[in-house]
């Protein structure tokens, strides 16, 4: 696991990076991202970072290009050769009423748009001031890449089997209900373990997950989730918990021994060819990445992410996630609506195969296998989520798949 010294030498080069590549108007020297997190409410890291849920229009869409100069993250290099991207003559999205990609944009507050086919650009857009090279934040499309690193550690035998419980790993768990759950009831989110997850109610769990005062060097999550109880027989119920993802990530950085970013890097940004250095948050306590959150990395690199699980997780011909992992990470194991949709591990499953990792305020990374899709979104929408919203990001998906089609 890294430590305190190798932990804050990363975030000074990680600011550093950012004084050395000022990108269009996104340029933050160590002074302008302290005066920015000064203004930002709470006494503790955790308190700040808990506020974003109610920061205005304004603070969002100026903070969350710049989250990993904000608050402490830790850099995930890049290699030397990108993969290329060929881009095709832009396609037009088709609405079947009178929207248009600029409308929708405008609307949802969508900061940039990328649509990837067999592996080819077909539409590429972004608001005014951002384009490749921004570095946007992710919440829950993060938990899905935190699965992602589920799957290269079974591959490698760093984690050894889904049925083992969490305790295993993480020695913290030992004699709470949590040390009972097993790894795939966390990637499924049916622990079992009560939890809120009303992103409005400043009370519920994740309103207050990372509050409290650091606890030694336990990580926030750790602290709070521990004396949490069974409200539901474990593998049972299913319950949408930001909390279990950060576990998520707590997990593979315990069985792995280094950090989330550092793990990513080496499974994937690298070896995949990720066109830009990207960053993750990290907890003010532990120093251990945030698996449910914090990946800040270019709309490209998000939609690679994408077409690396159309390729079943291989690089190549070598496979980076374990093949048992790919079977069932995107297969419909919990039903979550009459729909037919569905969850897998950390990924939303829906009724005509297709799948994705989708976070609040308006992140995407959309996934049609049969038609070999991939759409990536960033934005800041005016609430974290909301049935219109999501309406909305829908409409977008199949206004693409129309002219796909």
């Amino acid at each position: 696991m890294i430590n305190r010294k190798a932990f804050l030498l990363l975030s000074f080069l990680a600011l550093a990076s950012l004084s050395l590549t000022a990108q269009d108007g996104y340029y933050l020297d160590t002074k302008e991202a302290n005066t920015e997190l000064a203004e930002i409410p709470g006494e503790t890291m955790g308190q700040k970072l808990e506020s974003l849920l109610f920061w205005s229009q304004e603070e969002r869409e100026r903070r969350f290009p710049i989250m990993h100069a904000i608050f402490s993250s830790i850099p995930i290099p890049s290699g030397i050769d990108s993969t290329p991207l060929k881009t095709l003559k832009s396609m037009t999205p088709k609405w079947e009423d009178d929207t248009t990609l600029d409308t929708y944009m405008d609307a949802h507050h969508v900061q940039g748009v990328i649509v990837i086919k067999e592996n080819q650009i077909r539409l590429e857009k972004y608001a005014d001031g951002n384009n490749k090279e921004t570095l946007w934040t992710s919440f829950s499309v993060a938990k899905s890449v935190s699965s992602m690193l589920v799957g290269a550690a079974l591959k490698e035998g760093a984690i050894e089997s889904l049925e083992d419980p969490l305790s295993k790993y993480i020695k913290e768990l030992k004699g709470y209900d949590y040390g009972k759950v097993t790894v795939r009831q966390l990637l499924t989110m049916t622990s079992g373990i009560d939890w809120n997850e009303d992103y409005e109610d400043p009370n519920s769990d994740v309103g207050q997950m990372y509050k409290a005062h650091c606890q030694g060097t336990e990580s926030h999550i750790l602290t709070y989730m521990k004396p949490l109880k069974f409200a539901h027989q474990p593998g049972t119920h299913w319950n949408y918990s930001t909390g279990e993802t950060d576990l998520v990530g707590i997990l593979v950085q315990k069985a792995t021994g280094i950090s989330l970013a550092e793990y990513l890097s080496e499974k994937i940004w690298k070896p995949f060819g990720m066109e830009h250095v990207a960053y993750w948050l990290a907890d003010e306590c532990s120093n251990l990445n945030l698996g449910g959150s914090g990946l800040s990395a270019s709309l490209r690199d998000f939609a690679r992410l994408g077409t690396l699980m159309l390729d079943e997780g291989k690089i190549g011909d070598e496979e980076i996630i374990s093949e048992n992992y790919m079977k069932d990470a995107t297969s419909l194991l919990q039903h979550v609506n009459d729909e037919g949709d569905g969850y897998g591990y950390l990924w939303w499953r829906f009724k005509d195969g297709s799948y994705g990792a989708f976070g609040i305020f308006g992140q995407m990374i959309y996934i049609n296998p049969h038609k070999n899709l991939v759409i990536a979104q960033m934005a800041a929408w005016p609430k974290a989520s909301s049935k219109e919203l999501t309406q909305g990001r829908q409409a977008f998906i199949d206004a693409v798949q129309r002219v796909i089609d």
